[in-house]
């Protein structure tokens, strides 16, 4: 019994002794067959009863069996249908012409039952196949229209935050510039407009993380590298983060010991910006960050070490992803990347061709970054 018993199969032969043969023999298999003395009588039985399978007899007196099979290819559900030729002419002119007409088989009678079987399964096995395929390109089509759909939002989003966001938090840092100046103003509230101007700043930082992060994803990070006087960089940092690492009662260091880096300035100044403010925030009071640099062939390495709440080995690979918090040892003491930070930092530093990694500090994170001279 075939796998396909439920199938309708549409014989077309002129010769009844044939057509009687491929009926017996396909309903000993237990598919449906349907009978068609011609070409005329085969279209019109193709449009009422819907075939899985034809078997055309090539030479027939009204239409032969190629004009047939071109014109049931015409017809609804026709381009789907598998197409087997009978003929008793076996040679390669007929056996192009029956491909060329669009057949999908070709049997020389007199063709035995038992492959007449096995290719009328195959033809139906390859059918199912093909619907398959086509069901699987389908969802394949449609997925990729949603990803597409996801991108074009994405990016209207980034869009959005970069261009309408960036210029009222550089208005906010402009107003705090403009208080600190003012000599009258109290020291406490010197000190809270030197506060709004560290998180404007930091508001800033989160959006360019988020420019770079999409341009990182459409392979559009492209470092402009030039000589960085290193020692000054990390000066400018450590001034930008003195309030906020005052208000946490802890100290920023400096331990350069490279004069100048090869490297795209800006990134790098928020690379260390961001790695410094995460260590400011996780360290404990009264203690110290120190951000140093060496060289060690052919390659600058800073690290910025503090000596808050370590981080487990197994966590230190996922502390790059966005969005992650792991906890530290039994204290439960959670380090997060708090968004695009840490993320950010590790596409920027790969962007140089360089590597990022976390070190134990015993106690407390070293979080560590090469620079290649040559990309």
């Amino acid at each position: 019994m075939s796998s396909d018993a439920a199938a309708k199969i549409l014989v077309v032969d002129d010769n009844e002794a044939n057509r009687s043969l491929a009926k017996a023999t396909l309903e000993d298999e237990g598919y449906t067959v349907v009978l068609a003395s011609g070409g005329a009588e085969g279209i019109a039985a193709f449009t009422a009863e819907r075939p899985s399978c034809v078997l055309l007899d090539v030479r027939m007196p009204d239409v032969d069996g190629f004009a047939v099979c071109e014109r049931l290819r015409a017809l609804p559900r026709g381009d789907e249908t598998p197409i087997l030729f009978l003929t008793a002419l076996r040679d390669v002119d007929t056996f192009d012409r029956a491909l060329r007409a669009g057949g999908d088989d070709f049997l020389t009678k007199p063709v035995r039952p038992t492959e007449l079987v096995v290719r009328v399964q195959t033809a139906l096995e390859l059918r199912r196949i093909k619907a398959e395929l086509r069901d699987h390109y389908a969802l394949l089509k449609k997925q990729r229209d949603d990803l597409l759909r996801l991108q074009l939002q994405k990016e209207r989003l980034t869009a959005f935050v970069v261009h309408d966001l960036k210029n009222p938090v550089n208005t906010m840092d402009l107003h705090a510039q403009l208080l600190i100046r003012d000599k009258e103003l109290s020291p406490s509230a010197r000190e809270s407009a030197a506060q709004i101007r560290t998180d404007a700043r930091h508001l800033t930082r989160m959006i360019m993380n988020l420019l770079d992060m999409s341009k990182a994803d459409e392979g559009q990070l492209a470092p402009k590298r030039a000589e960085v006087d290193l020692p000054e960089l990390v000066r400018s940092v450590i001034a930008e983060l003195e309030v906020s690492a005052r208000s946490r009662d802890v100290k920023l260091r400096s331990a350069i010991a490279v004069p100048r880096v090869v490297a795209d300035a800006d990134l790098l100044r928020r690379i260390v910006t961001n790695l410094a403010e995460n260590a400011t925030r996780y360290a404990p009071p009264a203690s110290a960050v120190t951000i140093s640099a060496d060289r060690t062939d052919g390659a600058t390495e800073l690290r910025i070490a503090d000596t808050g709440p370590g981080i487990p080995a197994g966590m230190r690979e996922k502390v790059f992803d966005p969005f992650v918090q792991v906890e530290a040892g039994e204290r439960q003491v959670g380090r997060t990347s708090r968004g695009l930070g840490l993320s950010f930092c590790r596409t920027a530093v790969e962007a140089h061709g360089g590597t990022i990694w976390v070190e134990d500090a015993s106690p407390g994170t070293t979080f560590c970054l090469r620079l290649p001279d040559e990309p």
